[in-house]
């Protein structure tokens, strides 16, 4: 009888834990050699036309995972914390994000408390492809890359990535 209330308590503290986990994903990301040909091969994957991001990333000194906030260049932002490993391939990322109207005045105190880390600065053109989002960047001073970011699925942590051929990457 005890074994069984242990049992059931351990079932419902994990079920607990899952629905209340991070959000995650899967991010696979590479430099691009060439821009053109892989954007039209992303447009007619999609079915559609890109979406065009300016962003202006600052990274925060932080003790555990990664401290970002992303100004969108529009008055808009997110504070985003995330956990992702430093290794080569697919990864999974657990985030959370957090949306700001004054991301000027939030990158002062976040500054100001924790010190910059880092800024990074790219035009992004998104696709979705299903429920992959596929991000083409520009970053300043580095070149052009993609990500292929999928959503996991709650307790499972499978994904479904769309696969480019090798000569757009």
């Amino acid at each position: 009888m005890i074994v069984m209330f242990f049992h059931r308590q351990l079932i419902t503290s994990v079920v607990d834990w899952c629905s209340t986990a991070m959000p995650s994903n899967v991010e696979i990301k590479a430099r691009v050699s060439d821009f053109s040909q892989f954007a039209e091969k992303a447009a007619v994957l999609s079915q559609s036309e890109s979406v065009h991001i300016r962003q202006h990333d600052t990274f925060f000194n932080c003790i555990n995972g990664r401290l970002k906030l992303r100004d969108f260049m529009n008055g808009s932002g997110q504070l985003i914390f995330y956990e992702r490993p430093d290794t080569d391939g697919p990864k999974l990322s657990n985030y959370s994000i957090s949306p700001t109207n004054d991301p000027q005045s939030l990158k002062k105190v976040l500054s100001d408390a924790l010190g910059v880390k880092g800024e990074v600065r790219k035009d992004r053109q998104l696709f979705m492809i299903g429920q992959t989002r596929v991000h083409l960047d520009t970053v300043g001073g580095l070149g052009h890359f993609m990500e292929l970011e999928g959503q996991t699925h709650t307790h499972t942590h499978n994904v479904l990535l769309v696969k480019f051929p090798q000569t757009y990457i």
